[in-house]
């Protein structure tokens, strides 16, 4: 990727704006493997940037918790280990599900209707994909953050938009990897945006609970998997 190609972003975001994008983007979608290090002389010159505002987009992404900094290790992404991704998950269940309960009594119908639209959208991504994709990009174009916004309650919303917010597009990405995800995650959403549709808080919460919890078994079985594939194969070494 050159410089050329994330010109296009925003043409008022400076060049560290722009490559903290590239670079958050990268690690959400596991272009960027977790765990693997940064080295700065090689981004600086994918990107065709000086080490200045490079540095800065990195320590921006150590802000948000999606880079970390290790003793004699350098600068890595983020390793979500498994207990780290049940804590998460934990906590997500709790914070959009009252997100949910909240948004059924406070959206208007005209944000509910702009949300069927988003849906309508994402059906028309996931198509596009044949099924095999449900990547969400950030803002008001994620359906969490659109449920979050509605609650209209500035503690909740605090905590879902902070550092944890990024932790959660990462932990989504991955849940999202089976290839029946996609479709459910959708048909989860639009049962979700039903219930806030006709104003029934509880339904509403627990939708998204389910809807979460179901995420999390999910990643939780492919967690399991990947370390049985692990364990078998040092036991054949």
């Amino acid at each position: 990727m050159t410089l050329s190609s994330i010109t296009s972003i925003s043409d008022r975001q400076t060049l560290s704006d722009q490559v903290f994008t590239e670079l958050k983007e990268a690690i959400i979608k596991g272009d960027l493997p977790q765990g693997s290090k940064i080295i700065e002389d090689d981004i600086a010159k994918q990107y065709g940037i000086s080490r200045g505002p490079l540095r800065e987009a990195i320590r921006r992404l150590e802000g948000i918790r999606l880079l970390v900094r290790k003793p004699r290790a350098g600068t890595r992404v983020v390793t979500l280990t498994h207990s780290m991704m049940e804590e998460i998950y934990t906590v997500r269940e709790a914070l959009e599900g009252m997100s949910a309960r909240l948004a059924a009594t406070r959206m208007s119908d005209i944000e509910i209707a702009e949300l069927q639209q988003l849906l309508e959208n994402h059906q028309s991504t996931i198509d596009q994909s044949k099924g095999k994709e449900y990547f969400q990009r950030e803002g008001d174009l994620d359906f969490h953050f659109r449920i979050a916004k509605a609650s209209n309650n500035q503690w909740l919303m605090d905590l879902l938009s902070s550092e944890l917010y990024q932790l959660l597009r990462m932990c989504r990405h991955r849940s999202s990897q089976t290839p029946e995800r996609p479709l459910r995650a959708l048909s989860e959403h639009q049962q979700i945006t039903e219930a806030i549709a006709n104003r029934d808080s509880e339904l509403a919460e627990l939708l998204m609970r389910r809807h979460i919890s179901g995420a999390w078994k999910i990643v939780n079985t492919l967690l399991s998997n990947e370390n049985n594939m692990i364990d078998n194969t040092e036991g054949k070494s």
